[in-house]
């Protein structure tokens, strides 16, 4: 075993060592190196570093105080912050996550329970529900290699599709763009013939995926080279009001802010559309880019509240408003 295996097994296991050495107070060094299958010499050069190790200042009141020289009993008289079991934060929980989805997507042999275990776990200690699907190595071959296939032979997909909650499971047919990693998520992109617009769906929520027909281009919003050559990216401001818009349009969040709202990018090919879709949040979303796009949302939105002859309201000194 590698030096820096054997470290850092002996890390995990000073870690792991005080709160055991807590609960079981009284405990003989014997017993103590066979609960951690080491020898009684390991397990005595363990205490001994433990001895010197606490808390930034490190003088006799901030370190791990254990008394273990006294007739080969073991007693913890101050543990510092170690009584409990390490905990990791949500940060850190998040970032296993991503990794571990990561790994789910990847083709190849994998220790299935292992990760299924691990994933559940995780998302149960974050309280995530928005908990994708796992599914079994050759389901997840099947997926990837069906979607590869149908972007090199420019084909349809008929999906499988698993809904935000978890609950629903829709079927989709979908000509393929792209596909695209982000924030440790794969996506597929591509034109939704059921929504009859540009959608996203992530790879880990298509339960299944057959190759279909060959898409015959045409002029039509339907073709996949029209649809592509289409396809834009936008950034939009949502308020906590319209959040529930993420799931509802595929958007991916880019930047959560303070006041409780997020920055999203969505896919479109229509701009028509994209103002429309803003323009029914009743102003609790704000188109950031396309620029063109948004000075569109500006004169729309002013020439709809002139067909209402709506007053404007500004400021007065005295903080009251006035109507001009």
């Amino acid at each position: 075993m590698s030096a820096t295996a054997n470290s850092i097994g002996r890390l995990s296991r000073l870690l792991a060592l005080v709160p055991w050495l807590s609960v079981n107070d009284g405990v003989s060094v014997k017993e103590a190196a066979r609960h951690f299958d080491v020898s009684p010499e390991q397990l005595e050069k363990d205490l001994w570093l433990l001895i010197v190790c606490g808390l930034p200042g490190y003088g006799p009141d901030q370190l791990v105080d254990i008394d273990f020289w006294d007739e080969g009993r073991i007693h913890v008289l101050d543990p510092q912050t170690l009584r409990k079991p390490l905990r990791i934060s949500p940060a850190e929980a998040m970032s296993l996550l991503v990794a571990l989805r990561l790994l789910a997507q990847v083709p190849g042999s994998h220790d299935r329970a292992a990760l299924v275990s691990a994933t559940h776990r995780l998302q149960l200690a974050v309280g995530e529900v928005d908990a994708p699907v796992i599914l079994e190595e050759s389901e997840i071959d099947s997926v990837l290699s069906n979607i590869a296939l149908a972007l090199e032979e420019n084909r349809l997909l008929h999906l499988r599709y698993g809904g935000a909650a978890g609950d629903t499971v829709t079927d989709r047919e979908v000509e393929p763009l792209r596909m695209e990693s982000t924030d440790g998520r794969t996506y597929l992109e591509g034109f939704c013939r059921s929504a009859g617009a540009v959608r996203t769906f992530r790879i880990d929520r298509i339960v299944q995926a057959k190759v279909g027909e060959v898409i015959v281009t045409t002029a039509s919003p339907g073709g996949n080279l029209a649809a592509l050559n289409q396809v834009f990216t936008a950034m939009i401001v949502l308020q906590p009001q319209v959040r529930w818009a993420l799931d509802v349009h595929t958007m991916r969040v880019v930047a959560e802010h303070p006041d409780g709202s997020v920055t999203a990018s969505i896919a479109a090919h229509d701009g028509a559309w994209l103002v429309r879709l803003i323009l029914s949040l009743r102003g609790y979303a704000e188109l950031i880019e396309p620029e063109e796009l948004r000075n569109n949302v500006k004169i729309q939105s002013a020439a709809a509240l002139a067909a209402y002859d709506l007053p404007r309201l500004v400021g007065s000194a005295d903080g009251q408003d006035q109507e001009v």
